[in-house]
């Protein structure tokens, strides 16, 4: 069962991780118009996410070599996501233009960190005692 976990965990936060950076450099590369179609991004957040998708895919890595450093590197990924969504705030507090979509987005993006950080603190640290 333990290992089932880690292996379905660093499956999902790999294809978290590709997928976010594919959207994310997307939109700072502006590759297949995806820009265009983003609307009113907030830049903040879209940087935010690029950076993320490459620490999600090093604790991927940690997490199936079982690093006590992956739960580290998806608490930064917290953090900044974190430090984006008060950024995001401000922005809009200053009549940023912006999408909707955005705060659910992040309100997500979060959750599933959260989500992944404790997993992979079972993982790594609990059950691998």
């Amino acid at each position: 069962m333990k290992k089932i976990l880690k292996y379905i965990t660093t499956i999902a936060l790999t294809a978290f991780a590709l997928l976010t950076l594919f959207l994310s450099s997307s939109i700072i590369f502006d590759w297949f118009g995806i820009r265009a179609k983003e609307g009113n991004y907030v830049l903040i957040v879209v940087w935010a996410n690029f950076i993320s998708s490459f620490l999600y895919l090093f604790a991927a890595y940690g997490l199936v070599t079982l690093k006590k450093w992956t739960i580290k590197l998806l608490s930064i990924s917290l953090i900044l996501i974190m430090l984006a969504a008060i950024g995001f705030i401000i922005h809009i507090n200053t009549d940023g233009l912006y999408e909707t979509k955005t705060v659910g987005a992040l309100l997500f993006r979060m959750s599933i960190t959260l989500i992944f950080t404790f997993l992979a603190y079972l993982t790594t640290i609990k059950w691998n005692k």
